[in-house]
């Protein structure tokens, strides 16, 4: 998932392009995002609105989140999935604890973005915000499932060694957020911290054990999660804010093609955290295209 880099006067000069009035029944131009979650998201979206009698324009993987979210606002594109957790950025309220509840965070973004002409739909379960996760053989060893066990395990003594970015590390809003609210510290030597370092790199280091790493910085819907055995440690007592996929859609043209709500809706609903991981793996480790991944998960899904 990527996180925003664009000025809210970018967004102002977006906004003021103005879109071209939508004609009744004109093709939805659906896009994505240039990460391997927004292939797999983007093509779920098409497939699932052609199978429903929604004339589509493919415009997936389009850029980073700044050129898909300016794009819409522009209506140079008509629908594309975004992350709740963005509105932070988008609305300039990163100091608001609002992201940290599912429910307030979509009940904010779709009402913030109602004033722009754009409709949220009901998002996924799925939350792919900053985690910490273990490899799981020690997680089934020592019954570790939440960020608060890991603290019981760390009091304890036990070996602990973490593969993280340098930005992970530092952030006054990943480890030191996660440290403060479950009452651990990682001392240096529990630490592997590798420059530039993303989230392939650290889940690589903890599935190879390499110098002795057994966790890792990851996203909670990373592709390699499952094929690498590694457990999401579950953020209880809600640090991180929260980042849950969900269709935006240009709000006329929703009006245009209202059964696209209908459409989207069980499919989000059917993309938990398990699910998005093994289909996210499914491109990112085992290679195969976005489009039969979302084609096999189509014709499994139930109504």
């Amino acid at each position: 998932m990527q996180r925003p880099l664009f000025s809210l006067a970018a967004i102002a000069a977006a906004v003021s392009l103005g879109a071209t009035p939508l004609q009744a029944q004109e093709p939805v131009t659906v896009s994505s995002k240039i990460d391997t979650e927004g292939s797999v998201l983007g093509e779920l979206i098409v497939q699932r609105l052609e199978a429903g009698g929604v004339e589509v324009e493919e415009r997936l993987q389009l850029g980073a989140t700044s050129i898909v979210r300016e794009a819409l606002l522009a209506g140079e594109i008509d629908l594309y999935p975004e992350y709740t957790g963005n509105g932070a950025f988008f609305f300039d309220m990163t100091g608001s604890d609002v992201w940290h509840d599912a429910q307030a965070a979509y009940e904010t973004v779709r009402e913030r973005d109602a004033e722009n002409g754009l409709t949220w739909l009901a998002p996924a379960a799925a939350n792919n915000t900053w985690a910490i996760s273990v490899r799981g053989e020690l997680a089934r060893d020592h019954d570790l499932t939440t960020l608060e066990d890991l603290a019981t395990y760390l009091a304890e003594g036990e070996t602990f060694k973490l593969a993280a970015s340098a930005e992970f590390v530092e952030s006054e809003q990943a480890l030191p957020a996660f440290q403060e609210a479950y009452g651990f510290e990682l001392a240096d030597d529990q630490l592997l911290v590798l420059s530039g370092g993303n989230t392939a790199s650290t889940m690589r280091a903890a599935a190879q054990q390499t110098s002795g790493v057994n966790a890792a910085m990851t996203y909670g819907t990373d592709g390699g999660l499952k094929t690498l055995d590694l457990v999401v440690l579950e953020d209880t007592l809600g640090v991180q804010p929260i980042y849950q996929p969900a269709p935006v859609v240009r709000s006329e043209v929703l009006e245009a093609w209202p059964e696209i709500d209908d459409l989207l809706a069980p499919l989000f609903a059917a993309l938990d955290l398990d699910t998005l991981q093994r289909l996210n793996g499914e491109v990112a480790v085992n290679g195969r295209p976005p489009a039969d991944v979302a084609a096999d998960f189509l014709s499994q899904l139930k109504e």
